[in-house]
């Protein structure tokens, strides 16, 4: 692909990361918006050569490409904000970053939503992450889509409209919600007294997140697979109560899949399902 002229509007974590591999990929990103101190610092440092400017002149600037990444819930009014100042034009590529947003959220523009399914930390070493990584897009112009991920060294998975929600949903659940589980189990172990459960930790929830991508819930293992009712209850009659509702949760949905896969006969199940209920009454909400 030709050389883009590019903005980039919203220097966070990731805005600024993929603007440093535009960059590295042979575009130029002129200009960017950073509105908070640690976006300012961010913008300097992985782009260089942007000039900081307010959104719509970002916008007047990026005479190809205008990149947004703001959070979900403010991409509407700062695409709208936008074209009140016309600042877009005909002719200009406009993509977001969301991944709950297809679309419709960009109006009439001509445009695309790019969301790289990755963890971003705003540091250079988000660069090294980004080969061969999905990207979840959505788009009318899918030739231009697909040699700009490329030229992100990603891949592109094609997401309808429709079902945006439901992807975002399940990166959200997969990614956000395992950074909770993991401190939470590392909390636990501080209560046992492990000064460093990152060395317990660490070898046990690689392989399991392995075994779980390549066997699926055949990879299931531990007291609630089995239907070891009192082990589980031991566990939540020592464990903080902090700690119940979520383990509840958790564990009352792995016992659904269990059986659902036929790795927990129903009738084994029944002891371990009547002390998850019964310990869910009693749990604080």
């Amino acid at each position: 692909m030709s050389a883009l002229t590019v903005g980039v509007v919203g220097a966070g974590r990731v805005g600024a990361v993929l603007g440093a591999a535009l960059t590295a990929a042979g575009h130029r990103v002129v200009a960017a918006a950073a509105v908070s101190a640690a976006s300012r610092d961010r913008a300097a440092r992985l782009l260089p050569g942007a000039a900081i400017l307010p959104a719509d002149e970002v916008a007047r600037a990026a005479d190809d490409l205008l990149l947004l990444s703001v959070p979900d819930d403010a991409l509407a009014s700062v695409v709208s904000g936008l074209s009140a100042t016309g600042a877009l034009r005909a002719g200009q590529i406009v993509a977001h970053t969301s991944g709950a947003h297809g679309l419709a959220v960009l109006g009439d523009l001509h445009g695309m939503a790019l969301h790289p399914a990755m963890t971003f930390t705003g540091t250079d070493h988000d660069l090294e992450r980004l080969p061969g990584i999905a990207w979840g897009v959505t788009a009318t112009d899918r030739a231009f889509a697909a040699r700009l991920v490329a030229d992100l060294g990603g891949i592109p998975e094609w997401v309808a409209e429709d079902a945006r929600p439901v992807y975002h949903a399940a990166l959200a659940h997969g990614a956000n919600h395992l950074v909770t589980l993991v401190n939470e189990a590392a909390d636990l172990l501080r209560a046992a007294g492990i000064a460093e459960p990152s060395r317990i930790l660490s070898p046990l929830l690689h392989a399991a997140l392995d075994n779980a991508l390549r066997m699926g819930d055949a990879a299931l293992t531990g007291p609630v697979s089995r239907g070891d009712a009192g082990t589980v209850g031991k566990h939540l009659d020592r464990m903080p109560a902090e700690a119940v509702p979520a383990y509840l949760a958790l564990a009352r949905r792995t016992a659904d899949r269990a059986i659902a896969s036929g790795r927990l006969r129903p009738q084994d199940a029944t002891l371990l399902l009547d002390v998850l209920s019964r310990a869910a009454v009693g749990s604080p909400s």
